[in-house]
């Protein structure tokens, strides 16, 4: 008699699969990404993501503690600036939004790992992660930048510093502006494969941080976030930045990418990020809105298709949902 394989019987109750499961989900894989807006007392909806919000410090603070005790470690902030100017001049003022949020959540929650997002498009009138000179954004004016901005944040008690603008060199130069000034501790999380995608979107509304239109200036970012038709780019660009120093890679966005992610794991031994960003997550909101999926198991499946490609930490708004979902 021939042998007949049989693989469905690790498949015939929840305890047999449960056994089996190469890949699971912990709450300790998830970093949330936050808002956080001037004045106090303020939760404001953001229109072009359900179920996420702008936060005033104190706001951010109380919603800290409360992920804080779902066992999520680890927030990446980013700033809602309403003071603008063409030299991103709040991105790196002491007394800055970001550095007053950091300040007042170490002080609150010594242990919470906190994350600070550097790209100047939250501050500049033009809506560019770097300054605009002659018509050109400028890649090495615009590191010298971020070294002020990475600095602010390191003084103010920052864990790690997540340079997500995508200039040349920029590891490289903050991590040596961070040694040079004794805060060899801070870890840096490059944004390594960022690519020029259309899944920004949502993310750009909560921000206002867009690319604007005017004359001589890029209309958008082609010419520093990567081209999605590569991947062999993106492993040199990780490469590079893992030779410059940094600590974590980045893949961004995470769905359309999951071969870079996986390629990546082949390749590296750092420890590896993906972003499950704003687009990913309103598609599965939409989807569930209309009926055509299950919100929870879509989110579920999503994170675990990610983590499954070699992810080993997942930037993601249904971080706090799974968080809850995990524990009940």
């Amino acid at each position: 008699m021939d042998l007949i394989y049989r693989p469905r019987r690790l498949r015939r109750t929840e305890p047999v699969r449960t056994l089996v499961r190469e890949t699971t989900l912990s709450v300790g894989d998830f970093i949330y990404p936050m808002f956080v807006t001037g004045g106090e007392g303020a939760k404001e909806p953001i229109d072009s993501m359900p179920g996420q919000f702008r936060y005033s410090v104190d706001e951010l603070v109380n919603e800290c503690r409360e992920i804080w005790n779902l066992g999520i470690g680890a927030v990446n902030l980013f700033g809602f600036s309403a003071e603008k100017d063409e030299q991103a001049t709040m991105a790196y003022a002491g007394d800055g939004l970001v550095q007053h949020a950091i300040r007042a959540l170490k002080d609150a929650l010594p242990d919470l790992c906190v994350q600070t997002d550097l790209a100047l498009d939250p501050y500049t009138t033009h809506g560019h992660d770097g300054l605009v000179i002659d018509g050109e954004i400028a890649n090495d004016e615009s590191v010298a930048v971020l070294c002020k901005m990475a600095l602010s944040h390191a003084e103010a008690g920052v864990d790690w510093v997540t340079p997500s603008d995508m200039m040349d060199g920029r590891v490289g130069a903050i991590r040596t502006a961070l040694d040079d000034d004794r805060f060899e501790h801070v870890s840096i999380m490059a944004y390594s494969a960022k690519y020029a995608s259309c899944f920004y979107g949502p993310f750009r509304g909560a921000l206002k941080s867009a690319p604007v239109k005017q004359s001589g200036i890029p209309e958008d970012k082609k010419t520093y976030q990567m081209d999605p038709g590569n991947a062999r780019e993106a492993l040199r660009e990780m490469a590079l930045d893992i030779e410059e120093g940094a600590d974590v890679v980045m893949v961004k966005p995470a769905l359309p990418y999951l071969d870079v992610i996986a390629r990546a794991r082949e390749a590296f031994d750092v420890p590896i990020a993906a972003y499950n960003v704003s687009g990913e997550y309103g598609m599965v909101l939409a989807a569930a809105e209309k009926g055509w999926a299950d919100r929870d198991r879509a989110m579920v499946e999503t994170l675990t298709g990610i983590k499954r490609a070699g992810a080993d930490m997942i930037l993601t708004y249904f971080a706090k949902d799974m968080a809850k979902l995990l524990d009940s």
